[in-house]
């Protein structure tokens, strides 16, 4: 139960801004004991008014102090929105800010892995890939993520360039945004064991997770037994990118699902995307939400991407769905869901920018999880982060005190207005890491 009593201690003037109380939170001692008073809280799925209190760069309570007075600063949050450090568990960072070179194309899934496979043959350097990776890093940790996966094209004559330049990465970032990996390449790969077993162990090296794009073929099952039995063997989890297409024929979620089932992984596989399973009729997707649910495979939808490139029309017509999964019906199967950001500023979405304030509110709204929007919170924050297999995206005593500060008090003002003066919190302390200019990535960078 979130009390309202507030703690004694010494009250700091009252904030009117998020830039006059970004000045109060500098002006503590590092290390040092806070209480941020009137805060507005997501607790079990609801908005809760309730004090923080925070020592050593650690939540120290939550709701009420303890019955022990404390002498500690009070900084009147005003009804202030915090919410956990966000988790994104599907990005592309290696394809991220490709587009004023490779092009948009024509809004198709199709064209957009043929731009990229020829933009990464043609500049894919480690210096290429380190500039465009570092960028979306900095803008991710701007905007309050704490924890992200990369998918990482994995393909012979790359993996090994991308897999140095995020060991790297993710050593450099370690203190400020958790850096996870998995490799991605097409299920077709599989036919080549060995292939399988060289990137597995170098994924395993890197502390990864292993994936792959999935399709309906005929030989798919083998295939999948060729990746589950290379990460049973190096100890890795899978994530997967399946079903993303229109077509409601194509089941590849059932079949890893099985897969999964049959290698006693259970708890261990993610797949994202997952479009074709809202068109799928009542009987063949309750099937799969089964294996699915009896899996413990959990699903990642991709708002963005999947509005942008599904049910892409040539004849002058409207798209007639939103390209995005059961999710609603997932989780009420008590199948864990996330939302991801996906690509951003490529042939597969040209847009974006690594908020994952921006894909919570659209997933709010082209999944309608609006009711309330307190209660999918858990979508950009806990339950991603039990995907990637860390303990984050809460705010809750003895964790790390990484959170965000809105000067909304609830969701409909967060989300009408974005707000990119929010304060990121890090050890409990604001950060003051500005977003980097786009000019950063001229030159051979970003052709125009």
């Amino acid at each position: 139960m979130i009390s309202t009593e507030k703690p004694s201690g010494t009250s700091l003037p009252f904030p009117v801004s998020n830039a006059g109380l970004n000045r109060q939170l500098a002006g503590l001692a590092p290390e040092g004991n806070v209480v941020l008073a009137n805060a507005t809280l997501v607790i079990e799925g609801r908005l809760s008014p309730g004090d923080i209190g925070i020592s050593g760069g650690k939540f120290a309570f939550i709701g009420s102090a303890p019955e022990t007075p404390i002498d500690w600063p009070r900084i009147d949050l005003a009804d202030r929105l915090c919410l956990p450090g966000f988790v994104d568990p599907h990005t592309h960072l290696d394809k991220g800010h490709l587009i004023g070179r490779a092009g948009a194309g024509d809004g198709t899934l199709e064209t957009a892995i043929d731009l990229v496979s020829k933009d990464r043959v043609d500049n894919w350097s480690r210096e290429d890939v380190s500039t465009r990776m570092a960028f979306g890093l900095a803008c991710a940790h701007h905007y309050g993520t704490a924890a992200l996966r990369t998918h990482i094209d994995s393909q012979p004559d790359q993996f090994e360039i991308s897999w140095d330049v995020f060991e790297h990465l993710r050593d450099h970032w370690r203190d400020r945004l958790a850096l996870h990996g998995s490799s991605l390449f097409s299920i077709v790969f599989a036919r080549d064991a060995a292939f399988i077993d060289m990137v597995a162990r170098r994924v395993a090296r890197a502390g990864g997770s292993l994936g792959a794009v999935t399709f309906p073929l005929p030989d798919l099952d083998a295939l999948l037994d060729t990746m589950f039995r290379a990460a049973d063997r190096y100890g890795l989890s899978l994530d997967f990118h399946a079903d993303e297409t229109s077509d409601a024929a194509s089941d590849t979620l059932s079949r890893i699902a099985a897969a999964c089932l049959r290698h006693g992984m259970k708890g261990k596989v993610v797949a994202g995307h997952c479009c074709s399973l809202a068109l799928q009729d009542a009987l063949e997707r309750d099937r799969t939400l089964e294996l699915v649910a009896e899996a413990g495979i959990g699903l990642i939808c991709l708002p963005a991407c999947n509005l942008y490139l599904q049910d892409r029309r040539f004849d002058g017509t409207t798209p007639r769905w939103r390209g995005v999964t059961a999710f609603k019906e997932a989780r009420a199967r008590g199948i864990d869901v996330a939302l991801g950001s996906d690509n951003i500023r490529d042939p597969f979405h040209p847009f974006g920018d690594l908020d994952m304030l921006e894909t919570l509110g659209l997933g709010v709204r082209a999944l309608h999880l609006d009711s309330p929007v307190s209660a999918w919170v858990d979508a950009v924050t806990v339950k991603p982060a039990s995907m990637l297999g860390i303990d984050a995206g809460k705010i809750a005593v003895g964790q790390r005190a990484d959170f965000t500060i809105f000067e909304g008090r609830d969701f409909t003002e967060v989300l009408a207005r974005r707000e990119p003066d929010r304060i990121v919190m890090r050890d409990g302390r604001a950060i003051n890491a500005a977003l980097p200019s786009y000019r950063e990535l001229d030159g051979p960078f970003e052709h125009r």
